[in-house]
């Protein structure tokens, strides 16, 4: 190694030497940083007096869901079979559509879940029809908040309200409170309290958004349909709890929800306590509903069919069939009637007769105030059983006849076309008279009210069609803006009443 070299590594030995030593006198002075051990939390509230209503609304809360939820049960349900008009997972026992999409599973043994209310210390438990439907033998158990376990029996089942009692064998049960749903208003504070999704004893709040509300559930015409609304957080598996009000008590059973998910979107339906009060009672006495019967096809009144059947306002209920035989033929209730009243009540949606008729029996009497051709009378009506309608469903076909041979008019002020009935239409009809639907303007006025080909129209503003004639004049005599009121057969035979308003 040459000298050069060698001085030269020693410079460097030198610097390298020097900077280390700098290195460690600086990080020798720096201090270490270690965490304290002891915090001071804070724990004086900002706010030191809340305000008292507030205050007040968080104790109702705490208290309502102390005292309710061990009233509530869990009921378990185990199918000997799939059934096709349920949503067969988990939770599947609750009403709602699933969408077009959506596929049932195979057949088999299934598992629901839902809630159920405890009304007696004994053992029975109101909850819902939809929810231990189609339960296998011991197929139902029951689950309470202290996590005892029972196998229950079933009472007996209301369809047309989906209302259910159930019985376990125990004693000293926690009973619920039945409060008065007829008290109930829009805008209060309601607790729903249940098992949705799994999740034993859940606790939501809510207010009551509308009252008497007809969601169509069940699809048959004698289903009961006047609901509680709450938007009161509900999901499959609260089906069958409780709907409470502030003071804790019982003023719906929680159903069903209205959503395009199939959970909850905001609205949520409760069948009102009184009416499930009043079919739990009948069912644990005789395990079945003897409900009475006006025998009349019903709906709302809307403002075209009151201007066209002389109301000074929109009230009442539309009677637009009666069944031959039935209680309202014998009392004299007619077509075209429209009922004010039932005992003094008013009434003003079809449901809500539904429910007042449904709440007696066969052979008690109710009092009707009619609305008939300008004038109020009343009419006593004693209560019948439900009897099926007896009807031969006619084909819908079009008349066979050369179209040229029948006459035919074009009724263009209110979007339809009619021609003479055939003799073969008559007898697929069952009719003697009328005419046939043979063309509907798309979003015309006959078309918005629901007129469609291949019905008969058999009567206008109460006098019988017989021609196409009579009916294009019938029509004609009428000025822009009056009303007419058709009574329409369709081809299973059932008869409605459409208002169509002169274009």
């Amino acid at each position: 190694m040459s000298k050069k070299s060698v001085v030269f590594a020693g410079l460097l030995l030198v610097v390298a030497i020097s900077f280390g030593g700098l290195l460690i006198a600086n990080f020798g002075n720096v201090k270490q940083i270690v965490a304290s051990s002891q915090v001071d939390f804070k724990t004086t509230p900002p706010i030191q007096n809340a305000n008292p209503q507030l205050q007040g609304l968080n104790d109702a809360f705490v208290e309502i869901s102390k005292s309710v939820t061990p009233t509530v049960a869990y009921i378990e349900v185990t199918t000997a079979k799939s059934d096709n008009n349920q949503f067969d997972s988990e939770n599947h026992n609750f009403p709602f559509d699933l969408g077009p999409d959506f596929k049932m599973p195979e057949e088999g043994p299934g598992k629901g879940s839902g809630s159920g209310i405890i009304i007696s210390n004994d053992g029975y438990i109101l909850t819902n029809n939809h929810v231990v439907k189609g339960a296998a033998e011991n197929g139902i158990k029951v689950m309470l908040t202290d996590k005892r376990e029972f196998t229950a029996k079933l009472i007996g089942v209301d369809p047309n309200t989906d209302v259910a009692v159930i019985k376990v064998e125990a004693s000293d049960l926690p009973v619920a409170t039945v409060g008065n749903s007829d008290d109930v208003q829009v805008g209060q504070w309601v607790v729903a309290i249940g098992n949705p999704l799994g999740l034993n004893s859940t606790v939501t709040a809510g207010i009551v958004s509308a009252l008497g509300r007809n969601i169509q559930l069940g699809g048959d015409s004698y289903a009961i349909n006047n609901f509680i609304q709450t938007d009161a957080a509900i999901n499959p598996g609260n089906s069958g709890g409780a709907l409470v009000d502030i003071n804790g008590s019982v003023i719906g059973i929680n159903t069903a929800i209205k959503t395009t998910n199939g959970y909850y979107q905001g609205y949520g339906f409760a069948i009102p306590i009184n009416l499930a009060k009043t079919v739990a009672s009948e069912l644990m006495k005789s395990g079945k509903i003897s409900r009475g019967y006006i025998g009349v096809s019903i709906k709302d009144v809307d403002t075209k069919e009151a201007k066209g059947l002389g109301l000074e306002k929109v009230q009442g209920v539309l009677i637009q069939d009666v069944i031959s035989g039935g209680a309202g033929d014998e009392a004299g209730l007619k077509s075209g009637d429209v009922i004010l009243s039932v005992d003094n009540k008013d009434v003003n949606a079809a449901n809500e007769l539904q429910t007042i008729i449904g709440s007696h029996h066969p052979g008690e009497e109710v009092n009707l105030k009619v609305f008939r051709d300008g004038k109020t009378m009343d009419k006593v009506v004693k209560l019948k059983p439900k009897e099926e309608k007896n009807s031969e469903t006619a084909e819908n076909t079009v008349p066979r006849n050369n179209p040229a041979e029948l006459e035919s008019k074009s009724l263009n002020s209110v979007g339809i076309t009619v021609m003479d009935l055939s003799g073969s239409i008559k007898e697929k009809f069952k009719v003697d008279q009328g005419v046939y639907i043979s063309k509907v303007d798309r979003y015309s006025e006959g078309f918005e009210r629901g007129l469609r080909e291949g019905l008969i129209i058999i009567e206008a503003d109460k006098e019988k069609v017989e021609t196409a004639e009579q009916l294009s004049r019938i029509i004609s005599n009428k000025s822009k803006g009056d009303v007419v009121v058709l009574k329409v057969r369709n081809p299973e035979g059932n008869v409605r009443l459409v208002a169509l308003e002169i274009q």
